[in-house]
């Protein structure tokens, strides 16, 4: 993989692509940076608050999740309405990983800012309602779908575990979760995730410098590396969406290794010979929430 952006994040994750604009779009979370990098060349907005991921409403505005709730962002002035509020009042947690779902709904996971255990709460907001899905979760990540399938996949990183949840006709979890990978022999912390056209599921596991490759059956076929260990999201995009981009973060990393790991928190792309899926936009209110 090549680097697409030098700009060194903090933490760098909620890489997405927003098809209408041929534009990728990226989240320095503790330096409350969205980025974003065009022809002309690289541009951000600096944030209030911690923000985590996102998707597309239209040409013109983002959905963003920030750690107080979900906001509605103007691309053209930059401004931003909160459009539903989630643990605005709770100043210890914040968002994680998150993203649009095939149906129209977003699903956003919380996590404590110390990494506190038992924290985490997995929510899914859809025409204008929100639910919790899961709690006592403690990094929510690899939020991915697989519309084929009718299955949304649900990382816990401390746990090695990713969760497959079959899903009803619009999107809704039906029964409960079933583990998908078991990471725990292999010691992987599984991070942000995808799925292809084909219904692979790509995985970032963070620290390992790869993002790997998974049969929809659960069996491990090969895995793309990545110039930076703390790989943290990959996302398909491009015109044809034969391009993976990859985030990666040097939290954690003392200023010894920032030195001897100078690509650390740099956003990468590669061709990879599948596509990805479409992503679809997220129907918005015309009000604000909260």
């Amino acid at each position: 993989m090549q680097i697409f952006d030098e700009t060194r994040c903090e933490l760098g994750e909620g890489v997405f692509w927003h098809p209408e604009r041929g534009q990728v779009f990226w989240f320095d979370i503790t330096r409350k940076r969205l980025h974003t990098r065009t022809a002309e060349g690289h541009r951000s907005w600096e944030f209030p608050e911690m923000i985590s991921a996102g998707g597309w409403i239209d040409h013109d505005h983002l959905l963003i999740a920030s750690e107080t709730g979900l906001w509605r962002f103007d691309l053209r002035d930059g401004s931003h309405e909160r459009l539903v509020p989630i643990e605005a009042d709770d100043d210890r947690t914040r968002s994680n990983d998150g993203g649009p779902d095939p149906w129209g709904g977003f699903w956003l996971g919380t996590m404590g800012k110390k990494g506190e255990t038992g924290l985490g709460t997995l929510y899914r907001w859809y025409r204008n309602e929100l639910r919790v899905l899961r709690t006592k979760m403690n990094i929510p990540n690899a939020i991915a779908f697989d519309a084929d399938r009718s299955l949304a996949y649900v990382s816990d990183t401390p746990t090695h575990t990713v969760w497959a949840y079959t899903l009803d006709k619009d999107g809704w979890p039906e029964g409960e979760s079933r583990v998908f990978l078991d990471l725990s022999d292999e010691g992987l912390r599984p991070d942000g995730g995808t799925v292809d056209s084909e219904g692979r599921f790509w995985s970032a596991p963070w620290g390992l410098g790869r993002v790997a490759v998974y049969r929809p059956a659960g069996q491990f076929i090969t895995a793309e590396e990545v110039p930076a260990a703390r790989s943290s999201r990959p996302a398909f995009g491009g015109p044809d969406l034969t391009t993976l981009f990859v985030t990666t973060a040097q939290e954690g990393m003392d200023a010894a290794a920032r030195r001897d790991e100078p690509k650390a928190g740099m956003t990468f792309h590669g061709s990879v010979t599948v596509q990805g899926r479409p992503a679809v936009g997220v129907p918005t209110p015309r009000v604000v929430i909260g």
